[in-house]
């Protein structure tokens, strides 16, 4: 049975990167506690689907995440639609593989773009509201690549260890105003996405090797973590960072 947290029944909850893999698990989520989510995606046919599906207390955005002026707007447009914000998970994020060899400079910023910028500017926009409210949460997806020493995406792992240094940075800002700020570093999660592009027998062989856990992890499980830092039950934890991936560090 899942756990229900009433403190986030009514609130409003902003999901980046909603529409498919670990955010839709989110959404859904937090849908299920009767908040009001809006979340933003560049997927269109499922970000509509998504929304659609789960009804009017659920909307989407569209919004590229790379352009600020863009993700500001397209928060705006929720917060209307919405009210205030006080809770944002900050999931969107790309692990294009890439060789060290060719990555450009053009390249390496669209990376931190995608994977790291859009976080300080989704949190820069949410605080005034969570500071009006008298407290907020807020939950950045990290991943456990940088620590296992993954190879083959370094600016994405650099974005990712770099995550916890601006989790730790929000936190301490951010504490005065009462809003909590925590990370999160999935472990490899299951989604279609990972199941289609990335996972083979041999890699899955060695995931299995170093795991804990002798299965493959799900969208649901990283979901349930974040629904429990996004809500009161997690009101003393800020400034953390939590791993969430069978054992495999």
């Amino acid at each position: 049975m899942a756990a229900v947290y009433p403190d986030l029944a009514g609130k409003a909850v902003l999901v980046t990167g909603g529409a498919s893999g670990i955010g839709e698990a989110i959404v859904r989520r937090f849908a299920a506690q009767g908040s009001q989510v809006g979340f933003l995606d560049i997927k269109d046919a499922e970000g509509r689907a998504l929304a659609e599906e789960l009804g009017p207390t659920v909307r989407y955005a569209r919004a590229d995440l790379t352009d600020i002026a863009a993700l500001r707007a397209a928060i705006a447009t929720l917060r209307d639609a919405m009210g205030p914000i006080t809770v944002l998970v900050n999931n969107a994020a790309h692990d294009e593989r890439h060789r060290t060899e060719d990555v450009t400079p053009e390249y390496w910023d669209n990376r931190v773009a995608v994977n790291l910028r859009h976080q300080f500017f989704a949190a820069q926009a949410v605080l005034p509201d969570m500071k009006a409210a008298g407290g907020g949460a807020i939950v950045n997806f990290g991943s456990v690549s940088w620590m296992i020493g993954q190879g083959g995406m370094a600016a994405y792992t650099a974005c990712k260890s770099a995550v916890l240094g601006l989790t730790r940075s929000l936190a301490r800002d951010f504490g005065p105003d009462n809003v909590r700020v925590n990370a999160i570093a999935p472990g490899w999660i299951m989604t279609r996405r990972q199941k289609e592009l990335w996972l083979n027998p041999e890699g899955e062989q060695e995931l299995m090797q170093r795991q804990c856990l002798k299965r493959q992890l799900q969208p649901d499980e990283i979901a349930r973590v974040t629904l429990f830092l996004a809500s009161e039950e997690a009101s003393a934890c800020t400034n953390q960072h939590y791993v969430v991936d069978g054992g495999w560090v």
